[in-house]
Protein backbone atom coordinates (compact mmCIF):
# COMPACT_ATOMS: atom_id res chain seq x y z
CA UNK A 1 0.00 0.00 0.00
CA UNK A 2 1.27 3.61 -0.78
CA UNK A 3 -0.44 6.04 0.73
CA UNK A 4 -1.12 9.14 -1.23
CA UNK A 5 -0.66 12.19 1.13
CA UNK A 6 3.07 12.17 1.21
CA UNK A 7 3.85 12.10 -2.56
CA UNK A 8 1.05 14.67 -3.58
CA UNK A 9 2.98 16.74 -1.31
CA UNK A 10 5.97 15.96 -2.28
CA UNK A 11 4.40 17.12 -5.96
CA UNK A 12 3.21 20.54 -4.46
CA UNK A 13 6.62 21.61 -2.70
CA UNK A 14 9.33 20.04 -4.69
CA UNK A 15 8.26 19.21 -8.14
CA UNK A 16 6.33 21.72 -8.73
CA UNK A 17 7.66 24.46 -6.53
CA UNK A 18 11.86 23.66 -6.74
CA UNK A 19 12.31 21.40 -9.81
CA UNK A 20 9.60 23.46 -12.30
CA UNK A 21 9.29 27.33 -10.62
CA UNK A 22 6.01 27.21 -11.36
CA UNK A 23 3.86 30.37 -11.25
CA UNK A 24 1.45 30.71 -8.85
CA UNK A 25 -1.26 30.95 -11.09
CA UNK A 26 -0.33 27.42 -12.14
CA UNK A 27 -0.49 26.03 -8.40
CA UNK A 28 -3.41 27.62 -7.92
CA UNK A 29 -4.84 25.71 -10.51
CA UNK A 30 -4.03 22.42 -9.38
CA UNK A 31 -4.38 22.85 -6.28
CA UNK A 32 -8.21 23.33 -6.84
CA UNK A 33 -8.14 20.33 -9.22
CA UNK A 34 -6.92 18.15 -6.47
CA UNK A 35 -9.33 19.78 -3.72
CA UNK A 36 -12.39 18.62 -6.07
CA UNK A 37 -10.84 15.05 -7.32
CA UNK A 38 -10.00 14.46 -3.14
CA UNK A 39 -13.85 15.23 -2.50
CA UNK A 40 -15.44 13.05 -5.19
CA UNK A 41 -12.98 10.26 -3.89
CA UNK A 42 -13.79 10.84 -0.17
CA UNK A 43 -17.52 10.42 -1.50
CA UNK A 44 -16.84 7.60 -3.67
CA UNK A 45 -14.63 5.54 -1.00
CA UNK A 46 -15.82 6.72 2.01
CA UNK A 47 -12.18 7.82 3.09
CA UNK A 48 -10.71 10.79 4.46
CA UNK A 49 -7.72 12.42 2.05
CA UNK A 50 -5.48 11.70 4.19
CA UNK A 51 -6.26 7.88 4.18
CA UNK A 52 -6.51 7.19 0.19
CA UNK A 53 -4.28 5.62 -0.73
CA UNK A 54 -2.30 5.97 -4.23
CA UNK A 55 -4.10 2.49 -5.94
CA UNK A 56 -7.77 4.45 -5.07
CA UNK A 57 -6.97 7.00 -7.86
CA UNK A 58 -6.89 4.16 -9.98
CA UNK A 59 -8.86 5.21 -14.12
CA UNK A 60 -12.13 4.52 -13.25
CA UNK A 61 -12.18 6.89 -10.28
CA UNK A 62 -10.61 9.49 -12.22
CA UNK A 63 -13.32 9.09 -15.17
CA UNK A 64 -15.74 9.00 -13.18
CA UNK A 65 -14.34 12.54 -11.68
CA UNK A 66 -13.93 14.20 -14.58
CA UNK A 67 -17.59 12.71 -15.80
CA UNK A 68 -18.57 14.51 -12.16
CA UNK A 69 -17.01 17.86 -13.00
CA UNK A 70 -19.63 17.87 -16.55
CA UNK A 71 -22.68 16.16 -15.34
CA UNK A 72 -22.82 17.54 -11.75
CA UNK A 73 -20.83 20.89 -11.51
CA UNK A 74 -21.62 21.77 -14.97
CA UNK A 75 -18.07 22.41 -16.00
CA UNK A 76 -16.73 22.63 -19.08
CA UNK A 77 -14.65 20.54 -21.45
CA UNK A 78 -12.32 23.11 -21.45
CA UNK A 79 -12.27 23.23 -16.97
CA UNK A 80 -12.76 19.22 -17.59
CA UNK A 81 -9.14 19.29 -19.60
CA UNK A 82 -7.20 21.53 -17.25
CA UNK A 83 -8.30 19.41 -14.72
CA UNK A 84 -7.18 16.06 -16.43
CA UNK A 85 -4.19 18.09 -17.08
CA UNK A 86 -3.38 18.60 -13.34
CA UNK A 87 -3.58 14.92 -12.82
CA UNK A 88 -1.46 14.31 -15.66
CA UNK A 89 1.00 16.13 -14.44
CA UNK A 90 0.85 14.62 -11.03
CA UNK A 91 0.89 10.95 -12.49
CA UNK A 92 3.91 11.35 -14.42
CA UNK A 93 5.36 12.03 -11.03
CA UNK A 94 4.35 9.48 -9.38
CA UNK A 95 5.68 7.07 -12.03
CA UNK A 96 9.01 7.70 -11.15
CA UNK A 97 8.59 7.15 -7.15
CA UNK A 98 5.97 4.50 -7.46
CA UNK A 99 6.92 1.56 -10.23
CA UNK A 100 5.07 -0.78 -8.46
CA UNK A 101 1.83 1.07 -9.50
CA UNK A 102 3.07 1.37 -13.25
CA UNK A 103 0.05 0.01 -14.27
CA UNK A 104 -2.76 1.72 -11.91
CA UNK A 105 -0.35 4.92 -13.61
CA UNK A 106 -0.78 4.34 -17.19
CA UNK A 107 -4.35 3.82 -17.53
CA UNK A 108 -4.65 7.34 -16.21
CA UNK A 109 -2.30 8.61 -18.02
CA UNK A 110 -4.39 7.11 -20.95
CA UNK A 111 -7.40 8.86 -19.95
CA UNK A 112 -7.51 11.44 -23.38
CA UNK A 113 -8.54 14.97 -23.53
CA UNK A 114 -11.77 15.92 -25.21
CA UNK A 115 -11.63 17.47 -28.11
CA UNK A 116 -13.79 21.39 -27.67
CA UNK A 117 -15.88 23.07 -30.14
CA UNK A 118 -14.66 26.04 -31.66
CA UNK A 119 -16.58 28.81 -30.10
CA UNK A 120 -16.32 32.56 -32.10
CA UNK A 121 -14.91 35.26 -29.55
CA UNK A 122 -17.87 37.29 -28.03
CA UNK A 123 -16.73 40.89 -28.23
CA UNK A 124 -18.17 44.24 -27.55
CA UNK A 125 -19.31 46.83 -30.04
CA UNK A 126 -17.66 50.30 -29.66
CA UNK A 127 -21.09 51.50 -28.68
CA UNK A 128 -21.18 48.92 -26.37
CA UNK A 129 -17.62 49.37 -24.60
CA UNK A 130 -19.17 53.36 -24.49
CA UNK A 131 -22.33 52.05 -22.57
CA UNK A 132 -20.28 50.06 -19.85
CA UNK A 133 -17.58 52.22 -19.57
CA UNK A 134 -20.05 54.97 -18.63
CA UNK A 135 -21.99 52.97 -16.03
CA UNK A 136 -20.33 53.31 -13.05
CA UNK A 137 -21.00 56.18 -10.66
CA UNK A 138 -18.52 58.82 -10.56
CA UNK A 139 -19.49 60.46 -7.33
CA UNK A 140 -18.25 57.70 -5.69
CA UNK A 141 -14.89 56.41 -4.85
CA UNK A 142 -15.48 52.96 -5.81
CA UNK A 143 -17.21 53.83 -8.78
CA UNK A 144 -14.61 56.07 -10.02
CA UNK A 145 -12.05 53.36 -9.41
CA UNK A 146 -14.25 50.67 -11.26
CA UNK A 147 -14.54 53.06 -14.48
CA UNK A 148 -10.92 53.56 -14.46
CA UNK A 149 -10.75 49.74 -14.37
CA UNK A 150 -12.53 48.81 -17.38
CA UNK A 151 -10.95 51.53 -19.64
CA UNK A 152 -8.16 49.90 -18.67
CA UNK A 153 -9.19 46.53 -19.45
CA UNK A 154 -10.47 47.48 -22.81
CA UNK A 155 -7.45 49.54 -23.43
CA UNK A 156 -4.71 47.38 -23.09
CA UNK A 157 -6.26 44.13 -23.35
CA UNK A 158 -4.70 42.79 -19.95
CA UNK A 159 -5.56 39.56 -18.36
CA UNK A 160 -7.63 39.26 -15.52
CA UNK A 161 -5.16 38.10 -13.03
CA UNK A 162 -2.77 40.73 -14.90
CA UNK A 163 -5.38 43.56 -13.68
CA UNK A 164 -5.29 42.30 -9.94
CA UNK A 165 -1.96 41.77 -10.01
CA UNK A 166 -1.18 45.56 -11.35
CA UNK A 167 0.87 48.20 -8.67
CA UNK A 168 1.10 51.41 -8.88
CA UNK A 169 4.89 51.30 -9.60
CA UNK A 170 3.71 49.23 -12.90
CA UNK A 171 2.10 52.37 -14.52
CA UNK A 172 4.64 54.73 -16.48
CA UNK A 173 3.16 57.95 -17.40
CA UNK A 174 5.69 59.61 -19.27
CA UNK A 175 6.75 59.84 -22.69
CA UNK A 176 5.94 56.87 -24.15
CA UNK A 177 3.38 55.93 -20.96
CA UNK A 178 2.75 52.44 -20.89
CA UNK A 179 1.90 49.80 -18.19
CA UNK A 180 3.68 46.59 -16.90
CA UNK A 181 2.52 43.16 -16.34
CA UNK A 182 3.72 40.04 -15.40
CA UNK A 183 1.77 37.39 -17.99
CA UNK A 184 1.62 33.77 -18.41
CA UNK A 185 4.89 31.73 -18.19
CA UNK A 186 6.21 34.73 -15.87
CA UNK A 187 6.50 36.73 -19.16
CA UNK A 188 7.25 40.47 -19.17
CA UNK A 189 5.33 42.90 -20.98
CA UNK A 190 5.08 46.32 -21.61
CA UNK A 191 1.57 47.47 -23.03
CA UNK A 192 1.40 51.14 -24.27
CA UNK A 193 -1.73 53.47 -23.21
CA UNK A 194 -3.07 56.06 -25.56
CA UNK A 195 -3.47 59.84 -24.18
CA UNK A 196 -7.01 60.13 -22.66
CA UNK A 197 -6.20 56.23 -20.21
CA UNK A 198 -3.25 57.93 -19.80
CA UNK A 199 -5.36 60.99 -18.14
CA UNK A 200 -7.64 58.60 -16.43
CA UNK A 201 -4.66 56.96 -14.75
CA UNK A 202 -3.20 60.01 -13.77
CA UNK A 203 -5.94 61.72 -11.87
CA UNK A 204 -6.64 57.99 -10.23
CA UNK A 205 -3.02 57.77 -9.06
CA UNK A 206 -3.15 61.00 -7.15
CA UNK A 207 -6.80 59.83 -5.44
CA UNK A 208 -5.00 56.68 -4.75
CA UNK A 209 -2.59 57.56 -2.91
CA UNK A 210 -0.39 54.17 -3.02
CA UNK A 211 2.83 53.17 -2.38
CA UNK A 212 4.42 51.73 -4.95
CA UNK A 213 4.16 48.01 -4.17
CA UNK A 214 0.67 48.93 -3.35
CA UNK A 215 -1.88 47.31 -5.66
CA UNK A 216 -3.22 49.67 -8.37
CA UNK A 217 -7.22 48.60 -7.76
CA UNK A 218 -7.36 47.84 -4.26
CA UNK A 219 -10.86 46.84 -2.37
CA UNK A 220 -12.29 49.19 0.19
CA UNK A 221 -9.91 47.88 3.00
CA UNK A 222 -6.58 48.89 0.45
CA UNK A 223 -5.90 45.16 -0.24
CA UNK A 224 -5.63 44.02 -4.10
CA UNK A 225 -8.94 43.09 -5.68
CA UNK A 226 -9.68 39.68 -6.37
CA UNK A 227 -10.56 38.12 -9.64
CA UNK A 228 -13.94 37.09 -8.35
CA UNK A 229 -14.40 40.79 -6.41
CA UNK A 230 -13.46 41.79 -10.72
CA UNK A 231 -15.52 39.94 -12.44
CA UNK A 232 -18.25 40.71 -9.60
CA UNK A 233 -17.68 44.59 -10.39
CA UNK A 234 -17.91 43.99 -13.83
CA UNK A 235 -20.95 42.20 -14.32
CA UNK A 236 -22.71 44.81 -11.82
CA UNK A 237 -21.75 47.50 -14.53
CA UNK A 238 -22.90 45.45 -17.43
CA UNK A 239 -26.12 45.16 -16.26
CA UNK A 240 -26.49 48.67 -15.53
CA UNK A 241 -25.40 49.30 -18.97
CA UNK A 242 -27.82 47.16 -20.17
CA UNK A 243 -30.92 49.65 -19.06
CA UNK A 244 -29.56 52.23 -21.95
CA UNK A 245 -27.48 49.75 -24.59
CA UNK A 246 -30.29 47.15 -24.76
CA UNK A 247 -27.80 44.84 -27.56
CA UNK A 248 -25.81 43.85 -24.30
CA UNK A 249 -29.16 42.05 -23.32
CA UNK A 250 -28.53 38.78 -25.25
CA UNK A 251 -25.10 39.20 -24.07
CA UNK A 252 -22.50 37.55 -21.43
CA UNK A 253 -19.65 39.60 -20.92
CA UNK A 254 -16.81 38.85 -18.25
CA UNK A 255 -13.50 40.73 -17.72
CA UNK A 256 -11.93 38.23 -20.70
CA UNK A 257 -14.78 39.57 -22.89
CA UNK A 258 -13.11 42.95 -22.29
CA UNK A 259 -9.91 41.90 -23.55
CA UNK A 260 -11.90 40.27 -26.55
CA UNK A 261 -12.98 43.51 -27.20
CA UNK A 262 -9.94 45.41 -26.83
CA UNK A 263 -8.18 42.61 -29.41
CA UNK A 264 -11.22 42.97 -32.10
CA UNK A 265 -10.93 47.24 -31.80
CA UNK A 266 -7.23 46.45 -32.24
CA UNK A 267 -7.82 44.38 -35.39
CA UNK A 268 -10.59 46.32 -36.72
CA UNK A 269 -8.38 49.33 -36.31
CA UNK A 270 -5.67 47.85 -38.65
CA UNK A 271 -3.12 46.48 -36.12
CA UNK A 272 -1.80 43.31 -37.59
CA UNK A 273 -1.82 40.04 -36.24
CA UNK A 274 1.74 39.84 -35.06
CA UNK A 275 1.73 42.81 -33.68
CA UNK A 276 -1.53 42.03 -32.10
CA UNK A 277 0.11 38.72 -30.76
CA UNK A 278 2.46 41.16 -28.92
CA UNK A 279 0.05 42.96 -27.58
CA UNK A 280 -2.04 40.16 -25.73
CA UNK A 281 0.77 38.30 -24.64
CA UNK A 282 0.03 35.27 -27.35
CA UNK A 283 3.72 33.60 -28.08
CA UNK A 284 1.63 31.97 -31.12
CA UNK A 285 0.45 33.63 -34.22
CA UNK A 286 -2.04 31.02 -33.98
CA UNK A 287 -3.83 31.94 -30.98
CA UNK A 288 -4.94 35.12 -32.55
CA UNK A 289 -6.76 33.45 -35.37
CA UNK A 290 -9.91 33.17 -33.32
CA UNK A 291 -10.29 36.98 -32.96
CA UNK A 292 -9.92 37.14 -36.58
CA UNK A 293 -12.80 34.49 -37.31
CA UNK A 294 -15.24 36.38 -35.04
CA UNK A 295 -15.62 39.27 -36.58
CA UNK A 296 -17.02 38.43 -40.47
CA UNK A 297 -16.35 42.03 -42.09
CA UNK A 298 -12.30 41.56 -41.26
CA UNK A 299 -12.76 38.56 -43.84
CA UNK A 300 -15.14 40.95 -46.23
CA UNK A 301 -12.22 43.41 -46.65
CA UNK A 302 -9.79 40.95 -47.04
CA UNK A 303 -12.09 39.67 -50.09
CA UNK A 304 -12.62 43.43 -51.29
CA UNK A 305 -8.74 43.51 -51.78
CA UNK A 306 -8.79 40.83 -53.68
CA UNK A 307 -8.01 41.06 -57.15
CA UNK A 308 -11.43 39.99 -59.11
CA UNK A 309 -10.69 36.69 -61.90
CA UNK A 310 -12.63 38.97 -64.37
CA UNK A 311 -11.46 42.62 -64.00
CA UNK A 312 -14.56 44.10 -64.78
CA UNK A 313 -15.74 42.79 -61.68
CA UNK A 314 -16.21 44.97 -58.98
CA UNK A 315 -15.46 43.43 -55.54
CA UNK A 316 -18.38 43.25 -53.17
CA UNK A 317 -21.06 40.52 -51.13
CA UNK A 318 -22.99 38.55 -54.15
CA UNK A 319 -26.76 39.59 -53.90
CA UNK A 320 -29.30 37.52 -55.70
CA UNK A 321 -31.38 39.72 -58.26
CA UNK A 322 -34.93 37.76 -57.61
CA UNK A 323 -36.83 37.63 -54.82
CA UNK A 324 -37.24 33.29 -54.77
CA UNK A 325 -33.13 33.20 -54.72
CA UNK A 326 -32.65 35.65 -52.11
CA UNK A 327 -35.14 33.73 -49.79
CA UNK A 328 -33.55 30.33 -50.83
CA UNK A 329 -30.05 32.43 -49.87
CA UNK A 330 -31.68 33.66 -46.48
CA UNK A 331 -32.24 30.04 -45.52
Amino acid sequence: MTALAPTLQVFFVSRLGRQLGASGHTVDSYRHAFRLLLAYAEAQTGKQPSQLDLADLDAALVSGFLDHLEDDRGSSVASRNTRLAAVHSFFRFASYRHPEHAETIQQVLAIPRKKTQGIPRSFLTSAEMDAVVSAPDLSTWCGRRDHVLIVVALRTGLRLSELTGLRCRDVELGPAAHVKCLGKGRKRRDTPLDKPTVELLCSWLGERRGEADDALFPSRRGRRLSPDAVQRLVAKHVATARTTCPSLANKQVSTHNLRHSCAMDLLQNGVDVAVLAMWLGHEKLESVNAYIHADPTLKQRALDRQTPLNPATKPGRYKPSDELLAFLEGL
